[in-house]
């Protein structure tokens, strides 16, 4: 018997991502089988998940980028809401923890990480595409 997943209103964290994307759809299911997501809800924007994004977030701006919102209505994008998600989950903890990591009031890991992530945002079609033909999703 499986436990029923969380709604948006009753998960401590709630993942918004592109289901239309192989590569985030393939992130998000092995996000899924980790340890801890039991108490996550994941939202396919890019399908019937549009209309739980809350009055904050559009559909266009949650298929741009990576979003994650806390219990406490905190909506957060980017590397951040990785880092996010990554605390959530026990197995991943250590790198949210790193990007976390505060020096004088700032996140200074989560600079290159943010650097990273826009890198990455243009090359997803093309990374989906090789990761296909390679056959690892």
């Amino acid at each position: 018997m499986t436990t029923p997943r969380p709604t948006p209103d009753s998960a401590d964290l709630t993942v918004y991502y592109d289901g239309s994307c192989p590569l985030c759809r393939a992130e998000i299911d092995h996000y899924r089988k980790t340890r801890g997501a039991e108490r996550l809800a994941f939202v396919d924007v890019a399908g019937e998940g549009a209309a739980a994004l809350g009055p904050d977030l559009d559909r266009d701006r949650a298929l741009a980028r990576f979003h994650v919102r806390g219990r406490d209505g905190r909506l957060t994008d980017g590397a951040a809401a990785f880092a996010r998600i990554w605390l959530a989950l026990p197995g991943w903890r250590w790198l949210g923890r790193l990007l976390s990591v505060r020096v004088f009031g700032r996140r200074p890991l989560l600079v290159p990480a943010e650097a990273a992530y826009r890198l990455s945002l243009p090359l997803r079609p093309f990374l989906a595409r090789t990761l296909r033909r390679l056959r690892l999703i």
